[in-house]
């Protein structure tokens, strides 16, 4: 599986990048072209997602799945701030900081596993598009809470914390890209297979192209970003590893006990794996100002996601196979 992977053209592509940064070279993908990538890809994940689900109805294995998504976002960051916190040393506010995307999710890792997963031939089903969507949330509270119950400086400073507590909600619940898939989702859902299929050249054909051109960003930003800090300590390196390897895991095992299909249970450890470099890091920024970006971008857009794509999906596949 992981030959099959790193010779897709997906893969490729991202390793491309990832090389090009790495050896100065001057290429890149305009920001505005980026973006428009991004909400295509996001569209059309979550209307296929919701054709699926229009076409399968809803049922207990997607109910078993959302509820099982929502605890492990809340919980898989405690987990994530004890070993920041006791092997690698960081404060509670960092530590508090980088838990919370070690419990969200990563869209593009998601889009990218559905696609290698179809291609080996274990297609996950299209609600855990859903799923994903929910499992932004939970760990955000979770990171803030615990940065804030084990960190003196932000507990000098609880008076203040109110004024910008509603800002927060707002900016987590309404997140781009949130609102975006579920929206997508509930659109594919009304309209059905009939509905979808005059848009389907658009958003089925071209899909696996845009998602070669993203993943060429990708790389290009992964590697720049692991450049361009000097925080990253050999502790904070190892666990940029060893917590998608634990959280993944879990994931599989848990999606596999629910009953999930291997594919599901595939995604399911995936989404647990992954950590957020969009969603959470705009969160952080506005909640605990005080944590290091340079640390929670580099951990999670420079080692976790390029291992992610490159092995994580893979394994997870494999590993979801077997328990299947």
């Amino acid at each position: 599986m992981i030959i099959d992977t790193l010779t897709s053209p997906v893969i490729l592509f991202f390793i491309l990048g990832f090389f090009a940064a790495c050896i100065r070279s001057d290429l890149n993908i305009p920001e505005a072209f980026a973006k428009a990538m991004s909400i295509y890809l996001m569209a059309a994940i979550g209307l296929k997602g919701g054709v699926e689900v229009a076409a399968t109805g809803f049922s207990l294995d997607l109910a078993a799945a959302a509820v099982s998504g929502v605890l492990l976002g809340f919980t898989l960051p405690v987990l994530a701030f004890v070993l920041l916190r006791s092997f690698a040393k960081l404060s509670a506010i960092d530590a508090g900081a980088v838990a919370a995307h070690y419990g969200s999710v990563s869209v593009v890792t998601f889009v990218t596993a559905i696609e290698l997963l179809t291609l080996q031939g274990i297609r996950p089903d299209g609600f855990m598009v859903g799923v994903m969507a929910l499992m932004e949330i939970p760990a955000i509270i979770t990171g803030l809470l615990l940065a804030r119950a084990y960190s003196k400086r932000l507990k000098e400073t609880e008076s203040v914390r109110h004024e910008g507590e509603s800002s927060l909600m707002h900016e987590v619940l309404t997140n781009g890209s949130v609102i975006l898939l579920l929206g997508a989702f509930v659109i594919g859902f009304i309209a059905g297979a009939e509905g979808f299929a005059p848009i389907k050249p658009l958003f089925d054909a071209g899909f696996k192209g845009v998602l070669c051109l993203f993943l060429l960003d990708m790389g290009l930003i992964a590697a720049r970003r692991l450049l361009e800090t000097r925080k990253i300590t050999v502790p904070l390196a190892a666990l940029g590893i060893i917590l998608p390897i634990i959280n993944g895991t879990i994931g599989v095992i848990v999606g596999t006990l629910i009953g999930l299909d291997p594919g599901s249970a595939a995604i399911l450890g995936v989404l647990c794996a992954s950590a957020s470099y969009i969603a959470v890091p705009a969160a952080m920024r506005l909640a605990l100002p005080q944590a290091d970006p340079g640390i929670y971008l580099a951990m999670s857009l420079g080692i976790t996601f390029p291992f992610n794509i490159l092995f994580g999906i893979s394994l997870f596949a494999a590993f979801a196979k077997f328990l299947g």
